[in-house]
């Protein structure tokens, strides 16, 4: 049998795929990545960076309007959404050089454009040429889900994949989901001054959040203008570029028609699995998704999967780490190695929303027996003198202490739950956060008193008693 021409062929040169290919080629694997539109992936040019730099003008032009908050002058001349989309292109040109073919073919990454196929369980075609690879990886991402709405097909609407080319201004805006994207860009444009109406057959924004967290970002964005229809039908879609209609039946059952400028499909995805030539790799599909293992290979042993293309959680850092678990396979034959199951998240909401482990929604619906403990960023003092002090944190352990899972809905979310995330990682209970010194003032300082919040549970009139007589303390009488 021949020798395969690679070590690694990469099928896909998104985050996932291209973290394969540096470290392979690191390593000293003959890497190939093939790609059929650009290096970088959704996340690099419509999802991850256009979509926070969005966030950031928009956060700015909210601070501006409202800079009383902070005893200032408000002020913010009407916002030029071409300039801010230019600034938003000026970001991803910046960041596009780290990921572009002229570093990965300087790294020794045979980098190959176009479309392709799995011609033989050890082989894909691409434009004619034979690829002949001892492991492969599938880190073809996803794609905007489009619903079968009545009409959809025949109205004009946008996805992440086209919204950040918008050049003209978005008088008003109809958003179709509710949940991280949907929630994210309505809060972005209505403050870069659009209307914006949501609309979604879930009961709440943010579905696969606890209530209590969502109602929180779901406050703030009602607070600041932007309508919602949820629990809502839609019944048809229609319209021309600049003037579209959404019919739906409210949550009562009554019946009405949303107009608007501009329509954003933001419900969902789909990862890309389609023409790939899956059947000759000896690959198998279970309802349109790859089948895969605990080890991230499908039912042919010598091709992987990875990020959204594997399914479950879709996050540039899943696709990443997925990546790493994957190299350990292909180059060091760690076949012990398995992803991890700690998996953070954020919405980028103002305020965020992070979340990582087990819910406490969750725990009620599996039955699992649990605790959980909160604190309000309205007792943290870096939060108060920011004037950003809405929202909390929740964590949920086992009756016993041992941690599993935490939530925040508050500024800078994304970042404090970090802490919990590793944490989670080292199977640590609650108690022992509370030891750890954090920085005063900060906001991390939530992180530590969400804690204390188990060891004052413990402190019950009758232990304070015990603790006055033994330690002959003088405090109040009881």
């Amino acid at each position: 049998m021949a020798t395969p021409e690679f070590d690694i062929v990469v099928i896909g040169g998104g985050a996932g795929g291209l973290v394969v290919a540096a470290g392979g080629a690191a390593l000293g694997a003959k890497v190939a990545v093939v790609e059929k539109d650009r290096l970088g992936g959704d996340c690099l040019w419509h999802g991850c960076v256009p979509s926070k730099s969005l966030l950031k003008s928009a956060r700015v032009a909210h601070e501006m309007r409202h800079a009383d908050r902070w005893a200032l002058a408000p002020g913010l001349p009407p916002p030029d959404l071409a300039r801010v989309m230019e600034r938003v292109a000026t970001v991803i040109a910046g960041i596009e050089p780290h990921d572009s073919p002229e570093r990965f073919r300087g790294l020794g990454v045979d980098v190959i454009f176009g479309s392709g196929r799995f011609v033989g369980p050890d082989a894909f075609e691409v434009d004619g040429r034979r690829l002949t690879a001892k492991k492969f990886v599938i880190a073809t991402g996803s794609r905007a889900a489009v619903p079968p709405l009545p009409g959809l097909a025949t109205t004009p609407y946008l996805t992440n994949e086209t919204l950040f080319d918008l050049r003209e201004p978005v008088p008003a805006l109809i958003v179709i989901g509710a949940g991280p994207v949907g929630s994210e860009m309505a809060q972005a444009f209505r403050r870069l001054g659009s209307d914006v109406t949501v609309v979604d057959i879930a009961p709440q924004m943010l579905p696969r959040e606890d209530a209590d967290l969502a109602a929180v970002v779901f406050r703030q964005l009602k607070d600041e203008g932007v309508r919602w229809h949820l629990g809502a039908t839609i019944t048809g879609c229609e319209g021309r570029d600049g003037d579209v209609r959404v019919s739906l039946r409210t949550a009562d059952g009554t019946p009405l028609v949303v107009a608007g400028s501009h329509l954003l499909v933001a419900a969902g995805r789909v990862a890309n699995v389609e023409d790939l030539g899956l059947d000759a790799a000896q690959v198998r599909l279970d309802h349109g998704r790859l089948v895969v293992d605990d080890r991230l290979r499908t039912t042919n042993r010598n091709v992987y999967a990875i990020g959204d293309a594997a399914g479950g959680h879709q996050f540039t850092h899943v696709a990443e780490h997925h990546a790493g678990i994957v190299l350990r396979h292909a180059i060091f034959g760690m076949k012990w190695a398995k992803p991890s199951t700690v998996v953070p998240w954020c919405t980028f909401t103002d305020p965020e929303l992070a979340r990582v482990g087990l819910s406490e929604s969750e725990a009620k619906e599996r039955g699992v027996a649990h605790r959980v403990y909160r604190f309000a960023f309205d007792d943290i003092d870096r939060a108060r003198a920011d004037g950003d002090a809405d929202g909390f944190a929740k964590v949920v352990t086992a009756p016993g202490g041992k941690l599993l899972g935490a939530a925040i809905v508050g500024p800078h979310a994304g970042e404090l739950i970090a802490e919990y995330a590793l944490a989670l990682a080292k199977g640590m209970n609650l108690e022992d956060l509370t030891g750890v010194i954090h920085a005063y003032p900060t906001l991390a300082q939530i992180n530590r008193r969400v804690a204390d919040q188990r060891l004052k549970e413990g402190l019950t009139p009758a232990a304070k008693k015990w603790i006055r007589r033994i330690f002959r303390l003088q405090g109040t009488r009881e």
